[in-house]
């Protein structure tokens, strides 16, 4: 289908790609995977015909079809979203307009006879029979089914595109392209901008088209599902596999094993042979020998290893200090803007070392309330932080904080202590900061870079609450594996907004998911999520069979409290609220009056015969309400 021959691409004195050769078949679904700057956009760039190699055939049909969706494009602003996606049946529009314009001249044709007016009856037939091979009847129907499945609401259609964040744009422009059904589908990373429920769709809208597919993805779980062939650029060269890329990975270890002990074997040889050169260089009667090394050695085209896998790189967050037994507790949080409600009746406790994961579609309120737990943001109802709660929370904005004057290196030279200091290159390596990276100045960094960077400050701060939001954006799978290990050794609390499931697999225990206004708490791992989400959608398909069912049996439901019930349960539910925010309140006290009493002490400056005694009352009491704190923090819960 499509032929790569013979392609090189260099860059001034850097050689990008050398000498790839292979063959894009129909139906292939590929996934093209390589290491940060590989070259792989350059590849789907060069695919679609949107860059020249330095050398080498790129050889396509000339009646192919190609789809390409950059990483980034530039978005015209000027047409609602319906507007803008009608653009991808502009072609069939132009051929509805042609025949329609062949009809019109027919009825006013009275030549029947006539050579003209056959070749008009051809023409029309012709036009009228590729109308039909496009199967575009239902336009609208593809448009809305399409722009559903992406997370638009059919409220979002009439609306201008200026309207909608970069990340929605992409969207539509990821929308024309599926709806353009090409022959051959480019997608650079087109996953970093949908939710969980719209990554599903587009993995069930891709495994199901006929054309073929080239997908450059850092989501391990949406590749793995989408793609059966793995084509790896590695050191300029490309590695072939028909698989898909969990058994890539396997059999990327036994190749880089072989690699390894073929250069081992190259370098002996090339060792041995250099110190024969030297030992015999200047003996007369070893000249013809020495000549034959030489040449030989000229000959020897040398072996190449792949970098250290820095995946095996394990990282650890400085132990976290101990906080309070429920670091987050939310009663009743309600967040407005004006008369957009985003979310209300927010209820839920987060213990002291629980994993959750905040997912929902986007603007369904995830960083909302993220922003309202580190009190950026005004809202409603309850929402306290528990006692000696240390956040350390990520997020886009976070990049902007960074010194921009200081060098990479610097910057975490500046926060490492301990052991990490020995190991800031293999850190800053894995996080993609190796070599001459890590001596840039942070303000000419991208944003990415920037996001990547405070993620390594953010790896060595002794916190015991972590709030990531979307943190594997910028980050390749190896370095997303590295940050999925450090976490899930940390013995602190951590909230995770993500659309990741490989990353969020194995990691979080425990769900809430955001839509509609309302946060709905969902105990296991994303999968067991995933599971049951798909089990509710099959009872919603079946919600009218199982209405006659219940009715038919007579049977009452079980599964739910009545009414009086769930009112009982909430002022419980509230009067415990209030008792721990009183014994907290209390706790701070009884520690103040005591750290007041213990400076009084240290200057030596105090009078009072009874201060020692005081002091002891005070811890006794101090004591007591600690453990009527956790008493009163385990009925809440």
């Amino acid at each position: 289908m499509i032929s790569i021959q013979g392609l090189n691409v260099e860059f001034g004195s850097q050689v990008l790609l050398k000498d790839i050769n292979y063959v894009i078949n129909k139906r292939d679904r590929i996934a093209l995977v390589g290491k940060n700057g590989a070259g792989k956009s350059t590849m789907l760039k060069i695919i679609a015909g949107l860059q020249s190699p330095t050398s080498g055939v790129v050889a396509r049909p000339v009646d192919i079809t190609i789809g390409y969706l950059p990483q980034q494009m530039v978005l015209t602003d000027s047409l609602t979203v319906l507007e803008e996606v009608n653009k991808a049946f502009s072609h069939v529009h132009e051929l509805d307009e042609t025949i329609n314009r062949l009809n019109a001249e027919l009825l006013e044709r009275t030549d029947y006879e006539s050579e003209s007016y056959q070749e008009l009856i051809d023409l029309l037939s012709l036009k009228t029979e590729a109308r039909t091979m496009m199967q575009s009847e239902n336009i609208d129907a593809q448009i809305e089914k399409t722009l559903i499945g992406l997370g638009f609401a059919r409220t979002d259609f009439n609306r201008p595109t200026n309207e909608f964040s970069g990340g929605w744009r992409m969207r539509i422009e990821l929308a024309k392209i599926l709806l353009l059904n090409p022959d051959v589908l480019l997608l650079d990373e087109p996953t970093n901008h949908l939710d969980i429920e719209s990554i599903q769709w587009l993995e069930s809208f891709l495994t199901t088209r006929n054309g073929s597919l080239v997908l450059v993805s850092h989501d391990r779980a949406f590749i793995d599902n989408v793609t059966t062939r793995t084509i790896e650029i590695s050191l300029g060269r490309i590695y072939d596999y028909q698989v898909n890329y969990s058994h890539f990975v396997e059999l990327r270890k036994e190749r880089l094993e072989q690699q390894r002990r073929a250069y081992e074997n190259q370098q002996k040889l090339i060792h041995d042979t250099e110190d024969f050169i030297e030992k015999f260089r200047y003996k007369a009667t070893k000249a013809v020998q020495v000549q034959s090394r030489i040449k030989q050695l000229e000959k020897i085209e040398r072996i190449e290893v792949d970098e250290v896998d820095n995946s095996r790189l394990r990282l650890k967050f400085p132990p976290a200090p101990r906080s309070g037994d429920y670091p987050v507790i939310a009663d009743e949080v309600r967040k407005d803007y004006g008369t957009l409600n985003v979310f209300h009746n927010v209820t839920f406790t987060i213990k002291r070392g629980e994993k959750v994961a905040f997912v929902g579609k986007n603007g369904a309120g995830k960083t909302t309330l993220v922003k309202c737990i580190m009190n950026e943001i005004e809202h409603s109802g309850e929402l306290k932080i528990g006692h000696n709660v240390k956040i350390g929370y990520f997020a886009q904005n976070q990049a902007q904080l960074l010194d921009g004057e200081i060098t990479v290196f610097d910057t975490i030279d500046r926060v490492a202590v301990g052991d990490i200091r020995t190991r800031i290159n293999d850190l800053l390596g894995a996080f993609m900061f190796g070599g001459k990276a890590s001596e840039k100045k942070v303000k000419v960094l991208s944003g990415g870079e920037k996001s990547r960077l405070a993620m390594i400050k953010l790896l060595l701060e002794p916190v015991n609450f972590l709030i990531l939001d979307e943190p594997t954006n910028h980050l390749d799978m190896r370095t997303k594996d590295i940050l999925k290990d450090a976490i899930r050794d940390f013995d602190g609390t951590v909230v995770v907004v993500s659309h990741d499931r490989y990353f969020l697999d194995g990691l979080v225990d425990k769900v809430y998911e955001f839509g509609g206004g309302v946060v709905k708490e969902h105990l296991g791992g994303i999968y067991d999520f995933l599971e049951k989400k798909k089990l509710d959608s099959l009872q919603q398909l079946e919600t009218k069979d199982v209405v006659k069912k219940e009715n038919a049996d007579n049977t009452p439901s079980t599964g739910k409290l009545s009414y009086m019930e769930q009112k009982e349960r909430d002022r419980k539910a509230k009067q415990a609220v209030k008792r721990v925010k009183q014994l907290e309140e209390l706790i701070n006290d009884l520690e103040q009056k005591i750290k007041e009493i213990e400076d009084e002490l240290a200057t030596g400056s105090s009078s009072d015969p009874d201060i020692y005694t005081r002091h002891a009352q005070l811890n006794t009491q101090l004591e007591e309400t600690m453990l009527e704190w956790e008493e009163a923090s385990e009925q809440l819960s």
